[in-house]
Order: C-alpha cells, then sequence, then structure tokens
C-alpha cells in the first residue's frame, strides 16, 4: 500500500489504473436480493438481472489485516492512497445496452478516470471516478462512472448541514422504512463492511451521524425500481444519480418521481422534507 497524501501530483498517478473482475451471475444471490426487498424469491436462470444489481457482484475481497478504520480495503492499491479518513458513494451515471442475464459469466473492467483535489467549506475534498465497463462473453452490456469523495472527520462543534427541500411536484410516490435488518442485509450482499451502515457507535463518535447510514446505491437502485414500476415495457438507456444528504435507520423517507416525455426526474426525501438523492434517467 502506498504512503497516504494530499499530494495532487502524485495522486494523479493513479489516474489510467485499470483493473478486471469475472463473476457469476448466479440466481441465489439474485433471489436473496428479492428477500431483502421482500419479494418472491423467483429469478431464474435467462431472466435479466434488475437494474444495479450488479453491484451485488464483483466483490472486492481482502482479508481482515487490509481493512481500514472503516471496515473499507486501505487505499493505495487500486484507489488512490488519498490522506483524508472518510469515503462516500456520491453518485454516479450509467448507459445501457442491453442486460445481464442470471447464469452469465460477466467481466468488468475498472479505470481510475479522475483524482481531483478541492476546498469545501469544511476542510479538503477529493473527488475519484471510477468508470467501469461490464461485459458477458463477447456482448457489451452497459458502462458505469462511479464519483467517490473523500472528506475530513466532522469537527465536534461542527452544525449539521441542512439539505435543501425536496420537490413536491411528484407524479408518484413510495414510502420506504429502513431498518438495521435491511441495512445489514444489502451490507452482506455486496460484501460492504463500511462501518456506518451497521455500527452504530461508530456512526455517533467518528462520523458524528445520528444513525445509521441507509446505503447510498440502495436509495439509487429503489428509484430505479419506482422508475420501472411506472414505466412498464420501456427501455431505460440512460440513468444518473446524485447523493445530496444521508439517509439514516431512525425513520421513513420518501420515493418520488415524474415523467416528461422520453425522461424521468426522480429524487429521494428525508422525514423532514430534506433533499437527500437526485436522479435522472433516458427513456426510450
Amino acid at each position: 500500500m502506498a504512503e497516504r497524501t494530499l499530494d495532487q501530483t502524485v495522486l494523479a498517478r493513479w489516474i489510467g489504473k485499470q483493473e478486471e473482475a469475472v463473476d457469476v451471475i448466479d440466481p441465489r444471490t439474485a433471489r436473496l436480493m428479492q428477500a431483502t426487498l421482500d419479494r418472491t424469491a423467483s429469478l431464474e436462470p435467462g431472466d435479466a438481472l434488475p437494474p444495479l444489481w450488479h453491484w451485488l457482484y464483483f466483490p472486492t475481497v481482502v482479508p481482515q489485516k487490509d481493512l481500514g478504520r472503516d471496515g473499507h480495503p486501505k487505499l493505495g492499491g487500486f484507489l488512490p492512497p488519498v490522506a483524508l479518513p472518510r469515503r462516500m458513494w456520491a453518485g454516479g451515471r450509467f448507459g445501457f445496452e442491453r442486460a445481464l442475464r442470471i447464469g452469465e459469466v460477466a467481466q468488468r473492467r475498472s479505470t481510475i478516470k479522475d483524482v481531483q483535489l478541492k476546498e469545501g467549506r469544511s476542510g479538503p475534498l477529493c473527488f475519484v471516478t471510477v468508470r467501469h465497463e461490464i461485459s458477458a462473453g463477447e456482448a457489451f452490456c452497459f458502462w458505469e462512472e462511479h464519483d467517490i469523495v473523500y472528506r475530513e472527520d466532522p469537527k465536534p462543534d461542527a452544525p449539521r448541514p441542512v439539505p435543501p427541500r425536496a420537490p413536491q411536484d411528484f407524479m408518484w410516490q413510495r414510502s420506504v422504512e429502513p431498518s438495521p435488518v435491511l441495512l445489514f442485509r444489502y451490507s452482506a450482499l455486496t460484501f460492504n463492511g463500511h462501518r456506518i451502515h451497521y455500527d452504530r457507535q461508530y456512526c455517533a463518535d467518528v462520523e458524528g451521524y445520528p444513525g445509521l447510514v441507509f446505503h447510498g446505491p440502495l436509495t439509487a437502485t429503489l428509484l430505479f425500481d419506482l422508475l420501472l414500476q411506472q414505466n412498464p415495457g420501456r427501455w431505460v438507456s440512460g440513468y444518473e444519480f446524485r447523493a445530496i444528504s444521508p439517509l439514516f435507520d431512525t425513520a421513513a423517507f420518501s420515493l418520488m418521481g415524474r415523467n416528461e416525455e422520453s425522461s424521468a426526474e426522480l429524487w429521494a426525501g428525508n422525514q423532514d422534507g430534506g433533499l437527500a438523492m437526485t436522479a435522472k434517467a433516458e427513456l426510450v
């Protein structure tokens, strides 16, 4: 592992770094996700894997000794050695050509696309963009760009940021009841050791959160699922989402959306009406 740093010149050396992974899109994992979302475990070989469920596959497998204080793999291998302790999923973008199917052997090629240091209101920030290209055999399926943000620990006396208000001009809405069990199951399915999703004391004492943090990728997945429910039979060619503020297991939150002519706007709002995530989809 490389020494951690905030030197832009050093961190930029990771741009272009690549790694590849192979996984079988097995039905067992997909059925466990169905059960986690309170659905009948019915997916069979040959069925299309629901969008964004590829996050259940291609896990990062490292021994316990190579994990950092937050439960994530230590930096300096594939990801650059950013000298900031907190790591968050800031957002992502997708371009879809075809679905992965249960039973296929899938390949993922990952590339560090960009590393940028910036100064935020709370201190230094580092944004890392990773591009993934997913294929099955000779068929290209989709690309994904994954935005990660690194930041300092919160100061004990720092006021909690107030998110903007969530829009109320929605066409459809769904309420989600988060729970520690739901968060545990999704962490287990994605082999995600990040302590903010299951260690309440760590959340409070180290990261300054009032509860367990609901997974950003799971929120993005549930928004996509709501989109498909409201647009049966339509193909989604593009999807992007951006995290605005965290959601917690302490209260229900809402998923909302509306259709335009060939696109849809979606968002998630917390129990106080604050905006948690925005998303946009291109529909065919």
